[in-house]
């Protein structure tokens, strides 16, 4: 079973575990705002800036087994004052040898407990329309509010729908 942890602070081999991460999950055709091949520099450039957000709203949640990080997922909660009661959840993302194993929804519910003591109520996330992501959202109790058409591209640079979701805590 993973260990699910919340963590402060990005240390030196987490950037390397995350970027391996998010490259496999590109490779792997995950719309999560890359394009394919993912070079190094720029996944690690993405993790020093959720690093440097870490702290100041910015959550992140990690699911490891031993050394081996097995996925993570993101929380940033709403700043203004008319929607500290909701958050947004990004970048849920698991090592494509993981998956089927109950790591997304574990990391899930973690942040979903962590965000409900923090009095946030409300959640929301956009997803590829049509992709595997939407399954797990729907099994986990997340409402569907509808699509955008080709609002993002995929990795390999075709346009497709974005779903999004939203969860009442």
């Amino acid at each position: 079973m993973s260990t699910i942890r919340m963590t402060p602070a990005l240390a030196a081999r987490d950037y390397s575990r995350l970027s391996a991460l998010l490259a496999d999950c590109v490779t792997g055709g995950a719309s999560v705002g890359f394009l394919a091949p993912l070079p190094e520099a720029e996944a690690a450039a993405y993790w020093a800036q959720v690093d440097a957000l870490l702290g100041a709203g910015l959550q992140l949640w990690l699911a490891e087994e031993g050394e081996e990080l097995l996925g993570c997922v993101q929380l940033a909660p709403c700043q203004r004052g008319n929607g500290r009661h909701r958050a947004e959840v990004q970048k849920l993302l698991v090592h494509s040898a993981r998956r089927g194993r109950g790591v997304a929804r574990q990391l899930m519910a973690a942040l979903e407990d962590h965000a409900h003591k923090q009095g946030i109520r409300l959640l929301v996330l956009d997803t590829e329309a049509g992709s595997g992501a939407e399954d797990v959202y729907r099994k986990l109790g997340w409402s569907k509010s509808g699509e955008i058409p080709d609002y993002a591209a995929r990795p390999d640079g075709r346009l497709h729908p974005t779903a999004y979701y939203f969860k009442r805590l």
